[in-house]
Order: structure tokens, then sequence, then C-alpha cells
């Protein structure tokens, strides 16, 4: 009894501790636990949040790997949509989009429609050079929410990047930015849209703009080292 006592404390601690977004100090707390003094409810909660502080600290495998049990063990469904659309997000982001898209197929097929689900196949198909599918999926996010700005920037950029519409990809990278003026990939999207347009000069303001939040970012320096370059 009083083992469980300690576990059910660290956990409630451990959440805490992320609600505060220290990701680190969550981690470290949750890791004490011993799962075998913990309910299987108990075990599936410890699960997802450590999932959560290694997304956090993109500590990737790890994540997968305790997502994946919440996925398995959960009978929430709002809880197993959160997760596969986590699980997605992170095969993106390392590169394993073919495995993201069975996640949101997954979810879609059970129902689940959400402007997330579609943004997300959206930067899936774009990392795969899909580009006429990404475009599908951006507009169904936007049929969704018209004012999404995730939705607006990734459309907008294709758009423009590929030329497939400049002029309408410059108004929703344009619109992307009124709604998150401090987001700087919507920034770099808006300088490249210009760019695209052959508003060179225009580029340069956005693309410095978007510089000088994410300076570390390796398409932000790309797209402002070619800009620059062209003329100035």
């Amino acid at each position: 009894m009083v083992e469980n006592r300690v576990s059910e404390e660290r956990l409630k601690e451990g959440i805490r501790l992320f609600g505060l977004k220290r990701w680190e100090a969550a981690l470290q707390e949750l890791l004490r636990i011993d799962t075998g003094q913990c309910s299987v409810e108990e075990n599936t909660e410890l699960s997802y949040y450590l999932g959560l502080c290694y997304m956090k600290l993109e500590r990737f495998d790890d994540a997968l790997l305790y997502l994946e049990q919440v996925v398995t063990n959960s009978e929430e469904p709002l809880r197993v949509y959160q997760c596969r659309l986590t699980l997605a997000y992170v095969y993106v982001i390392t590169k394993r989009a073919k495995l993201a898209e069975f996640e949101l197929n997954r979810l879609s097929k059970s129902g689940f429609e959400s402007v997330q689900i579609y943004t997300t196949l959206g930067y899936a198909a774009w990392t795969q050079k899909q580009y006429k599918q990404a475009v599908e999926y951006y507009e169904k996010a936007i049929e969704l929410d018209e004012n999404n700005a995730t939705a607006m920037n990734g459309l907008g950029y294709i758009l423009a990047d590929t030329n497939m519409d400049i002029s309408r990809g410059l108004r929703l990278c344009r619109k992307a930015v009124d709604r998150a003026p401090q987001n700087a990939a919507y920034l770099d999207s808006l300088g490249w849209a210009y760019y695209k347009g052959g508003n060179t000069q225009e580029s340069r303001v956005w693309l410095r703009r978007a510089y000088d939040l994410s300076s570390h970012n390796s398409v932000i320096r790309a797209h402002l080292r070619l800009v620059v370059g062209d003329g100035s």
C-alpha cells in the first residue's frame, strides 16, 4: 500500500512538472515510478506522459516506444487519437513519412477528421515531393478551418515554391503571417513567395525577419543567402 501511494504521488508530481513545461524534471520523476506497483490504467497514463516528455526533449525513438504502448493499451478514444497524431508528427520530422501516413489514415478510417490530420498528411506528402497530393490535403484542412494559419502557410508555400499558383500562394502566406506575425516559418514562406513572384526587395525584408527569429534554421538561412546574393 505504501509503495502504491508513493507511485501515485510521483505520477502526480511528474504530471505537475510536465504542466509547468519542466520536461527534464518531469521525466526524471516519472522514471522513478515502480511500474509493478501501478494499475494498468496508471501504467498507461505513465507511458503517455513519458512519451510526451521524450518528445519535448526531442528524444524521438524513446517517445515512439511509449506512445505506441498508449495506442495499444488505452481504451480512451481521444487519448488514442492524440497519440496517433503525435506519432505521425514524430514520424514526419524523423523522415518516416510512410509511417506517418499509416497512422493518420488509420485515424481517418476510424471516423476522425481534423485540421491537424490533414495538415500533417499534407506535410508528409510534401516531404515525399508528392506536391499535388499535399495540396489536396491542405485544401481539405482549409475547408475545415479557413483561418487555420498552419494550413494557409503550408498550402501557400507549396503553391509558390512549385509555381502552381504564385499569386494565391503569396496571398495565403500573407494571411498566415497576419495571424502569427512572430512565426519564423510563416515569415520565411512569405519571403520565399515574394521571391518566387519576382519581388526580391520585399522578399529580403521578410526573410531577414524570419532569420532574426530563427537564425539556426537551415532552410531560412539558405533562402536568405540565395535572395541576398541575388542583387543585394
